[in-house]
């Protein structure tokens, strides 16, 4: 099972060290030591964490101020449904959550599970960049 640094885990959530570390201090983010002593928390306990915040920031939404995502989105892969042909691999960047579709053998050869660290690229021919009412 991977595991993360607090720091890396900062980066991953998009939010600062300290964030992380009090997390990991009142209970919040269960974290443990890795044998050179250094705190870390657990790929599986990441993704979990990484969807419960998704879904109560998704719950108290706010209008979107301004926004043009980059193509690059790196996260935490949260969830991996597969079927006997294709795969469901969903990742939380930050506060975004990105679905892919892919066929099975590719994610079988990405060894794609909740915990794994993953990039979404995204390329598109339609992107909509808004700009809400202030």
């Amino acid at each position: 099972m991977s595991e993360f640094r607090l720091s890396e885990a900062a980066d991953l959530l998009g939010v600062s060290y300290d964030t992380v570390r009090r997390w990991a201090d009142s209970g919040r983010l269960a974290s443990s030591a890795d044998q050179a002593g250094r705190r870390v928390i657990e790929g599986a306990e990441l993704a979990r964490f990484c969807t419960v915040a998704a879904e109560s920031e998704r719950g108290g939404e706010r209008r979107v101020v301004g926004q043009s995502a980059r193509n690059r989105l790196p996260g935490i892969v949260t969830k991996v449904t597969r079927d006997t042909v294709m795969a469901q691999v969903e990742i939380q960047a930050g506060p975004h959550r990105v679905v892919s579709l892919m066929s099975r053998e590719a994610c079988d050869e990405l060894a794609l599970e909740p915990g794994a660290r993953a990039v979404a690229a995204v390329k598109a021919t339609n992107v909509i960049v808004e700009i809400p009412e202030t």
